[in-house]
């Protein structure tokens, strides 16, 4: 991997804030705000690049990008430029599943085994005084409505998922957590799952008798037209897909990385599809898919949620098991912010979600707002970074 600390390099980005058409951008608001914002981080060689995006219910009030999509090719970052949105995938998967919930075809109290029977077997491990662990059979099975907020006791993932996540199909992933032993209780604690996940996933190919993928274009991404959203970018989209970057060795700027969770090349159908964290996006598409939430379920006279589906979503429905942010618990994919406080200015009740990556989207209800932020990145060289979500919002909200 070639390093980039030269700071020199990272000076000369060019802010960049390109408007989409008038059309489009409403009319009232100034775009250039948040890349002003974040030029600094590019400039000190803590950021790479990054698209930004900034909508109200019915229209994208801001469309920007600024510094680099390659340093190493000196490319401009684009406003239309693909990223892996990872665990942003999780909000996407939950909303197909309420979509079926919606149409009566699953209950989120049901016990998963009711629909993938190699469930009902599955066990607990319990640690003992002497530091042994025992198999037990939990107290009660896990519930549809437990694997989509994390409550299940399942683990991150399975054994067979090394080194990759997209290597085994979907229905082999499946099984192997059937056999995998819980870790907690179910209802008991939060223990954030890719696993859990994939499970409903799986529960909407057993359900529709659908590929997960063909479910999902057909009811959520094709309907939103989420033209550049894929487990399977095509050459054009691997052409616009943003360079992804982490700390040099010696912790003072950037080197070029991969998407180490995945397996290449990035166009081979040979991958599998990963519905916790699979998906390749842009701002726009991630923008309508949060604008969907925002208008309960419905954008540009399509209707693909009800209101109550959207409600369940994005209120918390992990109960006592807290998550270990003191400002928020979890909804159906998504974080729900439930204290004031911290730098990210959010209302109570806002929702969003983050990737492996760095990028992120937020919904604020009450300002009726949505942020999306679109980086690529595996951590960031400086203490500098930890500032970048909070000025990303701050620009955005105030």
């Amino acid at each position: 991997m070639k390093p980039f600390p030269c700071r020199s390099l990272a000076a000369a980005a060019v802010l960049l804030s390109f408007l989409v058409p008038n059309s489009v951008l409403h009319a009232d608001y100034k775009p250039g705000r948040i890349a002003a914002a974040l030029q600094p981080f590019v400039s000190q060689n803590t950021l790479a690049g990054a698209v930004t995006l900034v909508a109200s219910k019915d229209k994208v009030l801001s469309l920007e990008a600024v510094g680099w999509s390659d340093i190493g090719k000196k490319k401009t970052m684009q406003t239309d430029d693909v990223f892996w949105i990872a665990s942003m995938s999780k909000a996407m998967t939950a909303a197909g599943l309420m979509i079926l919930v919606d149409e009566g075809k699953v209950k989120l109290d049901d016990p998963v085994e009711k629909y993938l029977p190699e469930f009902a077997g599955q066990m607990l491990a319990v640690k003992g005084d002497d530091g042994r662990f025992e198999l037990k059979k939990p107290s009660q099975p896990i519930t549809v409505r437990q694997i989509l907020c994390h409550t299940s006791g399942m683990p991150f993932k399975s054994s067979i998922e090394q080194p990759v996540l997209d290597i085994y199909p979907l229905r082999q992933r499946t099984i192997s957590y059937a056999v995998t032993p819980l870790q907690t209780e179910p209802g008991a604690a939060y223990q954030y799952s890719n696993a859990g996940i994939n499970t409903a996933a799986e529960i909407i190919e057993i359900v529709t008798g659908k590929k997960f993928e063909d479910f999902m274009n057909e009811r959520l991404i094709e309907p939103l037209g989420m033209k550049d959203t894929t487990f399977w970018p095509d050459e054009d989209q691997v052409e616009r897909l943003a360079k992804s970057y982490k700390p040099n060795a010696s912790k003072d700027g950037l080197e070029e990385t991969t998407v180490t969770q995945l397996t290449y090349p990035l166009t081979s159908t040979k991958r599998q599809c990963m519905p916790a964290g699979g998906y390749f996006s842009t701002a726009m598409d991630v923008s309508k898919f949060c604008r969907m939430l925002l208008n309960k379920g419905t954008l540009n006279g399509k209707k693909i949620l009800s209101a109550d589906a959207v409600k369940q979503m994005t209120t918390v429905q992990s109960g006592e098991a807290k998550t270990k942010d003191q400002l928020a618990d979890y909804g159906f994919g998504l974080k729900i912010t439930t204290k004031e406080g911290g730098e990210d200015a959010l209302s109570v009740g806002s929702y969003g979600h983050g990737g492996a990556y760095a990028t992120q989207m937020w919904v604020d209800p009450v300002r009726e707002r949505v942020v999306i932020l679109m980086v690529q990145h595996g951590g960031f060289p400086f203490d500098a970074g930890k500032k970048i979500n909070p000025t990303v919002l701050k620009a955005a909200l105030e």
